[in-house]
């Protein structure tokens, strides 16, 4: 999930903003299809007055991205270049091992973990359409936080 101040897009963000060259996990290859908070919590609402209590949706954002797409994109909207470098996962557990001995860890074992398995809908439950809600894309974000805002 995205939203504004979140732990996911805006780290992101600060990170592509002071690094020329950005490590990634593994090639990049991971698929996300990332949901705006602000559509997943309306979901959730409204899935209280759902007509059949207990159905499961799967809350996937409108578009699916590879990391490095999402990463490209994301410079695309802060109009900066950057080297996308490729980091193995070996190397990200390792570092999170460490890392998790801080005090404020900038990479955990469970965010390398995440990123070794795609995370998208897979199709075969509903999703925000069923619920009257129109997802947003990670551009509701990236927009103002290129504006400042």
């Amino acid at each position: 999930m995205f939203g504004p101040d979140d732990a996911f897009l805006i780290p992101l963000m600060k990170m592509l903003r002071m690094f020329p060259v950005f490590p990634m996990f593994g090639r990049g290859q991971t698929a996300l299809q990332p949901s705006y908070v602000e559509d997943a919590g309306e979901a959730i609402v409204r899935c209280l007055d759902a007509p059949e209590p207990g159905m499961t949706y799967e809350l996937a954002g409108p578009n699916t991205y590879t990391y490095k797409e999402l990463l490209q994109t994301m410079c695309n909207y802060l109009h900066i270049r950057r080297v996308l470098a490729p980091m193995p996962i070996s190397v990200w557990k390792m570092l999170a091992f460490a890392a998790e001995f801080l005090p404020a860890s900038p990479v955990t074992s469970n965010q390398v973990e995440l990123m070794t398995k795609d995370n998208v809908a897979s199709g075969r439950h509903p999703g925000f359409d069923a619920l009257g809600i129109e997802p947003r894309d990670i551009e509701v974000v990236l927009a103002s936080a290129r504006r400042g805002d």
